[in-house]
């Protein structure tokens, strides 16, 4: 089908909404190239690349439609973008990726309707949203993902007659020992399906109704197939002698199960197709002329300067905070506690925390225990050097040595405040199943700016707010250490270390900050 002759008003405004868009591709150039970043270091996200050309393919089929409208700036949709440039500080200040590449990405969204016009937006209202596909968003899910799927694998394996001893991700049977890793999750495939099942829906239904139910099974049908494929997996090797699904084909066998269940979903689906709206010109010939009040030129050309002007603003007041004053390089060195021996005990694990400003570990003696501590402190944080960042763990995956067995949350009294803790047991991997293994009781609190807490996204924004308010982003994360065993208590005696020493461990934190 050709193309239309433009009316007047398109041929004026495309170039200028073509202008606007480079304008925003270059100030947020930075947040742009580290998503696709992203998009070639993780598989997870190499489908990131299909996104816009599919999007602008969209667009291109619904041509002979938006060539019966008019384009029309409309600056109420200057607000919207205001409020998602100060969403890219806030995440540009906190370190938050997702957020800073979701709004960058929102930003380019908007400028279509602010100056195109919201009846022309809403015509390609899919294409335009589609392109939040290319945000890398959803390895949050990896953990509990991968714990869900260790249950249902265990829970199948032991209706099958197998006898399972299970250990945190890791289980062992008869012919052999599995473990559940991050490729085991399911997240690749999750993210993958829900992106073409969503397109797929789109193409083939006209009602919301359709398309919504096929974005949902899209989202489950991955899941209970990671699932089922997890369990295959430890079947085919089990019944094999561990001979077959254990190397490199046992990838391959997941990735040929996927495509035969996302093949199937998509054949299912086609049974419901809807009839394909019409697109060719002679069905746009009678449609209404929407948004039927061309645009003045300067008027525009005015909204694209001020939609420019809105989001290089927070790039300003970024570049203030992070080349502001900045106080010297804090020297990080754990007090001595009342009561407590000392000992050049090394650290039974070593914690990660990637970038942190200082570092510091000390054992100590308590009654017939030997606790611990490691603090990881961070001042002026940003990308690569953050506190909250998937990259701080306690354990690697795939640790040699340690295997973090079980996680919870409790609470201890520290001076008349409930103070939350993360709780963590570890073993010893070499002798997960065959003897008593080494056992470690873990406690770990965030420290921010004086507040405690456990909580990742309480700790991000707090940091923010306190940058934002001159106080500096000063934060630490505290680690409590210390081999037990459950029947001998040991639990309930970290708790209690931590209960009376805390107090100290924050002056000292405090009396870093205000150096």
């Amino acid at each position: 089908m050709p193309l239309p002759l433009l009316p007047e008003a398109w041929r004026r405004t495309l170039p200028l909404l073509l202008l606007l868009l480079l304008a925003l591709l270059a100030l947020y150039f930075g947040t742009l190239q580290a998503m696709v970043g992203i998009w070639a270091r993780s598989e997870t996200f190499a489908h990131a690349y299909l996104v816009a050309p599919i999007s602008l393919w969209l667009v291109w089929r619904r041509r002979h439609r938006l060539a019966t409208m008019q384009p029309r700036p409309q600056p109420l949709w200057l607000l919207p973008m205001a409020v998602v440039a100060l969403g890219w500080m806030v995440g540009e200040l906190a370190g938050v990726n997702a957020l800073t590449q979701g709004t960058a990405t929102a930003l380019l969204v908007l400028a279509v309707p602010a100056l195109l016009g919201t009846a022309v937006a809403r015509e390609i209202a899919f294409p335009l949203g589609f392109l939040f596909f290319m945000v890398p968003f959803g390895e949050f899910l990896t953990a509990a993902m991968m714990e869900y799927t260790a249950d249902f694998t265990v829970t199948a394996l032991q209706f099958s007659g197998i006898p399972v001893y299970r250990e945190g991700l890791q289980f062992i049977i008869p012919s052999g020992a599995w473990s559940v890793v991050e490729a085991c999750s399911g997240i690749r495939y999750l993210i993958a399906s829900f992106m073409v099942g969503t397109l797929f829906a789109y193409l083939n239904y006209r009602s919301l109704r359709y398309r919504a139910v096929f974005w949902l099974v899209s989202l489950a049908v991955p899941i209970v197939a990671n699932w089922v494929r997890a369990y295959m997996i430890v079947m085919l090797g089990h019944l094999s002698s561990n001979t077959l699904a254990v190397g490199v084909d046992h990838l391959i066998y997941g990735w040929i199960f996927f495509g035969v269940v996302i093949g199937l979903m998509f054949f299912i689906g086609s049974r419901w197709t809807e009839p394909e709206e019409d697109l060719s010109a002679a069905a746009v010939a009678t449609a209404p002329v929407l948004g039927a009040q061309a645009s003045r030129a300067g008027a525009g050309w005015g909204l694209a300067l001020a939609a420019v002007l809105l989001a290089a603003a927070p790039h300003a007041a970024v570049w203030q905070f992070e080349h502001g004053a900045s106080g010297p390089a804090p020297v990080l060195g754990l007090p001595g506690l009342p009561g407590q021996g000392n000992t050049d005990a090394l650290l039974p694990l070593q914690p990660v925390f990637k970038g942190a400003t200082a570092q510091a570990s000390r054992s100590y003696v308590d009654g017939a225990d030997t606790v611990a501590v490691h603090v990881a402190y961070y001042r002026r944080q940003h990308y690569g050097h953050k506190l909250i960042s998937s990259d701080n763990v306690l354990l690697k995956s795939g640790d040699r040595e340690w295997n973090r067995t079980a996680s919870g949350t409790t609470s201890v009294s520290v001076a008349g405040r409930a103070v939350p803790l993360r709780t963590y047991e570890v073993r010893s991997v070499s002798t997960t199943g065959t003897q008593r293994a080494r056992r470690l009781e873990v406690r770990q609190v965030y420290w921010v700016g004086g507040r405690l807490t456990t909580s990742d996204h309480l700790a991000a924004a707090l940091a923010v707010a306190h940058r934002l308010t001159g106080q500096g982003d000063d934060a630490a994360a505290i680690s409590f250490i210390m081999p037990g065993l459950a029947e001998d208590g040991a639990a309930a005696r970290l708790d209690a270390f931590v209960a009376r020493h805390l107090p100290a461990l924050e002056a000292s934190l405090a009396a870093m900050q205000s150096r």
